[in-house]
């Protein structure tokens, strides 16, 4: 039985970002997810990583030792795991002019994580938590390096 590749990317906090994307490079899920407190994070990653089905790869963004929580579970898994910072995917991603201060960045990843959901097809936000549009945006920067996706469709 054949089963379809996922990334997760991970925007990193004990209030995280979520974005799971296919073989295909499109995005298929994402969430914004308040654990509470590190301790919680801790018990829950890996649940959150088996409920991804093929997981292959786990993207994750920010705090270096929250990183390390999620880095254990997958390779437990079976997954690869790489922790970046966001810099890395910023500068692939964003002008310069996008870049000049964090504020600026978190404004222009929500407006190109809502035209990855639309081209995407997922489903459309109510509302969209930063932590969410960053994941979006680790993800896609993801697929591109894993070879899914080509080139950035933005």
């Amino acid at each position: 039985m054949s089963e379809e590749k996922r990334l997760l990317a991970v925007d990193l906090g004990v209030k995280s970002g979520l974005a799971i994307y296919g073989e295909t490079g499109r995005l298929l899920e994402y969430r914004s997810t308040n654990f509470g407190s590190r301790a919680r994070l801790k018990k829950a990653t890996y649940g959150v990583l088996r409920q991804v089905d093929g997981l292959a790869h786990v993207l994750a963004e920010g705090d270096t030792n929250l990183g390390e929580l999620w880095r254990q579970d997958a390779l437990k898994l079976g997954a690869s795991f790489e922790l970046i910072n966001a810099e890395i995917w910023r500068e692939d991603l964003l002008f310069k002019r996008h870049r000049r201060s964090g504020q600026d960045a978190k404004s222009r990843a929500d407006t190109l994580a809502r035209q990855i959901i639309d081209w995407s097809g997922a489903a459309r936000p109510t509302s969209l938590k930063h932590d969410a549009a960053e994941a979006i945006l680790i993800g896609l920067w993801g697929v591109m390096q894993v070879g899914w996706l080509d080139d950035n469709p933005f």
